[in-house]
């Protein structure tokens, strides 16, 4: 019986059934009389015969699992990760938002008083005052008898006042400007502009085309050429005057007579033709006016006798682009004043 409790059973064995005899059963052995080798083959045995080996054959029961491992299988893993995804992003937003209903924190900038020391060391000498992260503040007025340089920006919480001139390379103003009395040398608008008030000016001059809407008050206005188009109207509710130099004369004494003299007061647009008969007048063009500036084309002439003596006369008038003869088919009266009014449109 020692023999077989050294021998090992083998794994890959079924267990067989062991079914004590009768004898075995009825008779015990005396626990007192038996050596220590025969008590432990004993406890061996009994231990064989008190094991239930006939469940073998069914399946073992499953093993415990963790309730975390119970809810893994039970829920898909991809769900808990879109799930956490949309946690952490709810996260980020909500630390957004609460950061943006913060109030901006103010700069500290560090202050530092000049004492009187400090004074008389500047206006001695050329020192630095304080870091860039400080501040120089002045409680009452400044006065700088000497240049000032400001290597950064400059800003100016409050009004400008300067009572000398402003000199820069450039000007960029982004909001509302009023200018008193302004001088400018060469202005150059890149964009509409919009005059409210009244503007005066000294010379100016269009290089392209100019378009009022409204009235324009002007004491002279000195143009090359004025063209009113479509149903335009020109209305000179005063004196219209032509001015210019008055043009050259060639006079015909021999139909004005002996001693017969013309003059002219006007110019190549408008005048007036004052003639003295001579002795023995005859028929003929007795003056021939010369344009300073020739026409482009054929003027209209239109002359007009003034006086009665002008009147009685039978004239008429040679034209050309150079200039205009004004004639007579009948002799005009000896020694007698009379003139002629002319008016040149083409």
């Amino acid at each position: 019986m020692g023999m077989d409790s050294d021998k090992k059973p083998d794994e890959n064995e079924e267990p067989k059934e062991s079914n004590p005899t009768v004898e075995e059963q009825q008779a015990p052995a005396d626990a007192l009389s038996m050596t220590p080798d025969e008590l432990e083959e004993q406890k061996v045995a009994q231990a064989a015969a008190d094991t239930d080996l006939s469940g073998l054959d069914e399946e073992l029961p499953e093993k415990k699992l963790s309730p975390i491992k119970r809810f893994l299988r039970k829920v898909n893993v991809y769900l808990l990760i879109f799930i956490l995804l949309l946690v952490v992003a709810g996260a980020i937003a909500l630390v957004t938002y609460l950061n943006s209903q913060k109030a901006p924190e103010t700069p500290n900038i560090e202050g530092q008083s000049l004492t009187t020391e400090a004074l008389k060391q500047l206006a001695n000498t050329d020192a630095s005052v304080g870091t860039t992260a400080q501040t120089l503040t002045i409680q009452g007025s400044a006065v700088i008898n000497g240049q000032t340089l400001a290597r950064g920006d400059l800003n100016v919480a409050g009004n400008f006042q300067t009572g000398g001139s402003v000199t820069t390379p450039s000007l960029t103003v982004s909001g509302a400007t009023n200018l008193g009395d302004t001088q400018i040398n060469s202005l150059q608008i890149a964009s509409n502009t919009a005059i409210q008030g009244t503007t005066t000016l000294r010379d100016l001059n269009v290089s392209g085309s100019s378009s009022f809407s409204g009235a324009v008050t002007a004491s002279q206005i000195t143009v090359t050429r004025l063209i009113m188009s479509g149903n335009a109207s020109l209305e000179v509710p005063n004196h219209i005057s032509f001015t210019g130099a008055s043009p050259s004369r060639t006079v015909n004494n021999s139909v004005l007579g002996n001693g017969g003299t013309v003059n002219i007061s006007g110019s190549d647009t408008a005048g007036t033709i004052n003639v003295n008969s001579g002795n023995n007048p005859s028929t003929g063009c007795f003056i021939r006016i010369n344009f300073n500036r020739a026409y482009t084309k054929q003027p209209h002439v239109n002359v007009t006798p003034v006086g009665a003596a002008a009147g009685q006369m039978q004239f008429y008038v040679e034209r050309n682009t150079a200039g205009f003869s004004v004639c007579t088919a009948s002799a005009p009266a000896a020694n007698q004043a009379f003139a002629f009014d002319y008016f040149i449109t083409y």
